[in-house]
């Protein structure tokens, strides 16, 4: 028997198993009660996918994997961005490789909470998602602010980076006083998002396909505002700029668009050794996604030619 409030149920009666089944539905049902490797039905029923989640510092980091192994091809997402900004790599690499596709803490299906969310945090849940999978070493892709998140974890964890792809993110120190006031500061206001929309629009070119700069734009505005400006305001850190040399190979791709310096090959090659540097004409900012198969094809020469993947 079971007593609730006063009035006992009985659960082999009729009224106790509909008490049961509505229980046992609710705690099924309920968000709080599956969080790693959770199973979710799609909407035909006719497929199901399985939700991975690592934790670090009590935050949930949502993550893909593909295939098996302790290495892995490792795709991190740009500012405001979530695991589907990779989605024309996965086919091109599943069944190659490990892959696995990570929504850094703030964004896609991992919790958002009320944190800074500096680059250490980000490297950091990278760590604990590469923990989680098994994997020991990882290359690291990472497109904009994600370019900057795989070179903070190659900082922290130099021993399980194998390489790094830098996708159209400068290395280069800059004004943070400007960055804050020009670029930061307006995100916080209430009309952010018209902000967002006029400042952001230098990363496209006419190229583009206006309906994926909808699609980039609306993912980045559907991300909690104080995630936005939060890692924008992180990102201006002195430390994370400081001119440390990358041992690791390095491939750089990048648009030859204004907001990459004239100069950011000599730069990068001042920091890298081994470098494999490439400037793309007709691109913008999100080069994965306007250009996938040119891109497939750069990243499956770097990693033949450094030996990470069979010919």
């Amino acid at each position: 028997m079971l007593t609730l409030r006063g009035t006992t149920i009985r659960p082999f009666s009729p009224s106790g198993r509909l008490f049961c089944c509505v229980l046992l539905l609710l705690m099924m049902s309920s968000p709080g009660i599956l969080r790693a490797d959770q199973e979710k039905t799609s909407k035909d029923s006719t497929t199901k996918e399985v939700l991975h989640f690592a934790t670090f510092a009590g935050t949930a980091v949502h993550y893909e994997s593909y295939g098996t192994g302790r290495e892995a091809l490792v795709f991190i997402h740009p500012w405001g961005g979530d695991v589907s900004f990779w989605r024309f790599q996965v086919p091109a690499f599943e069944g190659k490789t490990r892959v696995i596709l990570i929504d850094l803490p703030g964004h896609g299906r991992s919790d958002k909470p009320l944190i800074a969310y500096t680059q250490e945090l980000f490297a950091s849940s990278v760590r604990a998602v590469l923990r989680e999978a098994g994997v020991h070493q990882a290359v690291l892709v990472g497109n904009s602010m994600g370019g900057l998140v795989a070179r903070q974890f190659y900082r922290m964890y130099p021993k399980m980076t194998k390489a790094l792809v830098i996708v159209d993110m400068p290395l280069r120190p800059f004004d943070p006083k400007e960055f804050l006031e020009k670029v930061v500061a307006p995100m916080r206001g209430p009309d952010y998002k018209e902000h967002v929309r006029q400042t952001f629009g230098i990363l496209f070119t006419p190229q583009t396909p206006s309906s994926l700069r909808e699609e980039i734009l609306t993912k980045i505005l559907n991300t909690p505002q104080n995630v936005l400006v939060s890692s924008q305001e992180q990102m201006a850190d002195p430390k994370i700029w400081r001119q440390d040399p990358i041992s690791v190979p390095v491939l750089g791709i990048y648009s030859k668009t204004p907001y990459i310096p004239a100069d950011n090959e000599r730069f990068m090659r001042s920091l890298i050794t081994n470098l494999d540097y490439q400037a793309w004409d007709g691109v913008g900012h999100f080069i994965m996604l306007e250009v996938p198969e040119r891109f497939n094809e750069a990243l499956t020469a770097f990693l033949v030619k450094n030996k990470f993947l069979k010919n």
